[in-house]
């Protein structure tokens, strides 16, 4: 998995960087197939927000939040990504599941 992380008028931390990798490490687990993840951080005060495309087989997913500090937001962006991801996942293999005979009449 590939992870870039950038700010919008912010010093992306070391600290911050990983603490982003930390956060999006376990969205590996869910591909066996690398994907990329492009992470923007940005202040639009009072809110803090963290954005995040990640590039999976077949589709880009995209998602977004905003926390009162950017660890806050840095957690909600990774707990979408792994909900989008699972989705995208059932949708997967629901369009790959067998139909039984009773479907196709």
């Amino acid at each position: 998995m590939r992870i870039e992380t950038y700010g919008q008028q912010l010093e992306i931390t070391p600290a911050l960087q990983e603490y982003v990798e930390s956060k999006l490490k376990r969205l590996d687990r869910h591909f066996d197939q690398p994907i990329e993840v492009r992470v923007q951080l940005a202040v639009a005060k009072p809110d803090h927000r963290a954005e995040a495309t990640v590039t999976v087989p077949g589709k880009t997913l995209h998602a977004d939040a905003a926390g009162e500090n950017m660890y806050a937001a840095i957690d909600v962006l990774a707990d979408k990504l792994n909900r989008l991801i699972l989705k995208h996942k059932e949708k997967q293999q629901d369009r790959y599941a067998p139909r039984a005979v009773s479907d196709a009449l």
